[in-house]
């Protein structure tokens, strides 16, 4: 007797700690300033931050029109946000029998999850109306460019001559002489083209990572004088990152890197991480590039933003409790965005210093490798695609 009593009791401990846990998770850090909370100490005396984190909810990059002067919702508007989401018919479809859209769909929701609505209507923080900064001239001319360059080797495709949404803004014709030249910008989304890899998307060269990473899990781990970042994105498009925090400067402006350089530093109990010194070939707020949907309403109609080299982002890895850390993006890119703007997550632990996330690995091209094998989109009525030259 008294031994099943004292089990009820270890059951009925567990059930209120996990309880508690849950509760802390959604409602510490949603709806209150970031503040530094106490964080437990590496055996150097750093603040140890360690373990496998990850944000539980689903949150705007921008905030909706609808929602202009509102930073949070209600719990009636989450719920209600909720019961529309997973109403929303998604790859698990069947379409036609036998088809290959059929076939498609065997990669279906199964391998995707919804997340609850979070408290906040938008990732951006600042602007206050919760919205990304207009792009500069300058961008919005980089922009263009892209644009005017993907529309020249869709013109002579059936996607123009039918007038499909791909094709608005361009024309059907034969083919553009700017098929044998390069892209105005580093090429991040996918092109009527395969005469490279460069030719292909992001993800379908297995280099769908960002910065600031706003998605999947991110594993930390602690040494004396670094931190090294671990990314989970993607379908094993996983990446690393390792940041000093030694007080060593940023490396000599000559030297350019997609992630930047990054240099750390600990105020108080927070990791605050200064990055520099990124090359002309980086993008970010979405991942899979300009040219691949996104889950959040990002500046380009579902498409990722080219930065320039002058971008600068300061990171803020702050400490809420055991179970929260509150992460935070400033991005400063004056030839992109008109000022500055700050981005903010709140990543719950799912995992301790000693647990690791095990690699799934990339598959370049994937179902993808048929078009790659087969060629471009041509309309037949078309002439054929001028050769390349060979060297």
């Amino acid at each position: 007797m008294t031994r099943r009593l004292l089990e009820v009791i270890g059951v009925v401990a567990v059930v209120v700690a996990v309880a508690g846990i849950l509760k802390v998770s959604r409602g510490t850090v949603e709806g209150t300033a970031a503040s530094t909370g106490s964080a437990p100490k590496t055996a150097w005396g750093e603040p140890d931050l360690q373990g496998i984190w990850t944000d539980e909810f689903q949150t705007p990059l921008q905030r909706l029109a609808k929602y202009a002067n509102q930073e949070f919702f209600s719990e009636q508007e989450r719920a209600e946000l909720d019961k529309q989401r997973s109403a929303i018919p998604r790859r698990d479809q069947r379409v036609e029998r036998g088809s290959e859209r059929d076939v498609a769909g065997a990669y279906n929701a199964v391998f995707q999850s919804v997340k609850p609505t979070g408290r906040r209507t938008s990732l951006v923080v600042d602007p206050p109306d919760g919205r990304i900064p207009p792009l500069t001239p300058e961008a919005m001319k980089r922009n263009e460019l892209e644009r005017d360059y993907r529309l020249a080797l869709l013109q002579p495709t059936n996607t123009c001559k039918n007038k499909e949404p791909g094709c608005m803004g361009g024309k059907f014709g034969p083919v553009s002489p700017k098929r044998t030249q390069l892209p105005p910008l580093y090429n991040t989304g996918r092109l009527n083209r395969n005469n490279d890899p460069e030719d292909r998307s992001m993800s379908e060269r297995c280099m769908a990572a960002v910065l600031p990473d706003f998605a999947g899990y991110r594993r930390i781990v602690q040494s004396p004088g670094s931190v090294s970042i671990f990314y989970d994105t993607g379908q094993g498009q996983g990446w690393q990152r390792v940041i000093p925090v030694d007080g060593s400067p940023h490396l000599p402006q000559s030297i350019r890197l997609r992630f930047g350089d990054p240099r750390g530093r600990w105020e108080g109990n927070t990791l605050v991480v200064d990055v520099t010194n990124f090359n002309d070939d980086t993008w970010t707020l979405g991942h899979g590039g300009p040219g691949e949907g996104q889950p959040h309403d990002t500046l380009t109609s579902g498409h990722g933003v080219v930065h320039s080299p002058d971008l600068h982002v300061v990171e803020r890895y702050i400490p809420i409790n055991e179970h929260v850390i509150r992460y935070e993006a400033r991005i400063d890119d004056p030839k992109t965005f008109s000022r500055p703007f700050t981005i903010a997550l709140d990543a719950f632990v799912r995992g301790k210093a000693d647990h690791q996330i095990f690699e799934y690995a990339c598959h370049e091209g994937n179902r993808d490798g048929i078009f790659m094998a087969t060629g471009v989109d041509i309309d037949p009525d078309q002439k054929a695609e001028p050769k390349k030259d060979k060297k």
